[in-house]
């Protein structure tokens, strides 16, 4: 390796350095928790760090805390999504609600109207006359309020169930038949490599 080389490797190295410094305070880590969260890929993440995939991986086995948060927000994310197919899978009941428009009475129009106008004041110290007359002319005379409340039934998805199924009891899924000790034949789910949109083509079928 030449000189300058060398000297490229190890200026790169102090520059990690320094940047991991900066991902390493309360706010960094609670920005890498919140997008391993929403499912980024660490190459989205190492993205939006401005490091390479490669330097990311290097601070994961370097670093424990960049490890563990970035591990830590995946882990609530896989969950959320387990628990839902989860629910989809076995059906759940759920409330929907209706609401109506209805008129504000004239003193808890007035109320509103004060909360709204000190922060519009703080916000806009310099406003005038006229435009603080047209800001409180904007604040709704109206709200929204339930006028009834009724509870439903979501039915289970059989897609849902042939994905847990497929994950979850493999031996006993699978698309074939075959031939027992007795002699008769016994019809098993063979999931194993189909595509989405085959489990889907497969579930319209069973229902």
């Amino acid at each position: 390796m030449s000189k300058n080389a060398a000297s490229a490797r190890v200026g790169d190295r102090k520059m990690a350095k320094g940047k991991y410094l900066e991902w390493a305070t309360e706010e960094g880590l609670a920005l890498l928790s919140g997008w391993a969260r929403d499912g980024l890929t660490d190459e989205q993440i190492a993205h939006n760090i401005g490091i390479s995939r490669s330097t990311l991986n290097e601070w994961k086995k370097r670093y424990p805390d960049i490890s563990d948060t970035l591990k830590r927000g995946k882990e609530v994310v896989d969950r959320i999504v387990e628990n839902s197919m989860i629910k989809n899978a076995t059906g759940y009941d759920y409330e929907e609600v209706t609401y109506v428009t209805v008129e504000m009475g004239r003193e808890e129009h007035d109320e509103l109207v004060d909360a709204k106008l000190d922060e519009f004041d703080e916000q806009y110290p310099d406003a005038s006359r006229e435009e603080r007359l047209s800001f409180i002319a904007s604040i709704p005379k109206t709200k929204e309020v339930i006028s009834k409340r009724v509870t439903k039934h979501k039915s289970p998805e059989t897609l849902a169930q042939i994905f847990w199924l497929k994950n979850r009891m493999p031996d006993q899924w699978r698309d074939k038949q075959e031939i027992n000790h007795s002699g008769g034949l016994e019809n098993k789910l063979d999931l194993t490599g189909l595509s989405v949109e085959e489990l889907r083509k497969l579930a319209q079928t069973d229902g």
